[in-house]
């Protein structure tokens, strides 16, 4: 690891700890030359898959489009950054169940929505109305009546 400051290939690790999920780990870093201390953060990279798009278009898993995506259906909701994390740890995870180098656009849709689903109700309606190219308000309230539907359907079960 390269010194931030002054690019020297020595640093020490001073420090690790694991993230409270699991899925990093933050180490404290000093550099052997100017004596700069900085962190870092090492996530598990798991996903090397190809997303083939409802064109037929082909392209990289890209983590930062997925956070993108998140951040503008979540935009003014409240949520923490831990919590966005465990977000979209859970969809990584639930992507690396598919198990194919190639998954097509409408299977990450699905696993995006059902996470935000339990995550934030507001942020699910938000992200199908765009995924699912809501065109009216009748198309709209349907997808919230079986939002609500579901509601209370896993209040009867007593399940979230």
């Amino acid at each position: 690891m390269h010194c931030p400051v002054c690019n020297d290939p020595e640093t020490r690790v001073l420090d690790t700890r694991l993230s409270q999920d699991g899925t990093s780990i933050r180490r404290r870093r000093q550099c052997d030359h100017c004596e700069y201390r900085f962190s870092t953060l090492e996530e598990i990279e798991l996903l090397n898959f190809t997303i083939v798009k409802r064109n037929g278009s082909r392209e990289v898993y890209d983590r930062d489009k997925l956070e993108r995506g998140l951040r503008r259906a979540l935009e003014k909701r409240p949520h923490t950054a831990s919590d966005f994390r465990g977000l979209v740890h859970a969809i990584e995870r639930d992507l690396q169940r598919i198990d194919s180098t190639e998954v097509r656009s409408q299977s990450i849709g699905e696993v995006v929505m059902d996470n935000l689903k339990s995550f934030d109700k507001v942020a699910y309606i938000r992200f199908a109305s765009v995924y699912r190219s809501f065109e009216d308000v009748d198309t709209f309230q349907k997808e919230l009546d079986r939002l609500r539907a579901s509601k209370s359907k896993s209040k009867k079960t007593g399940k979230k």
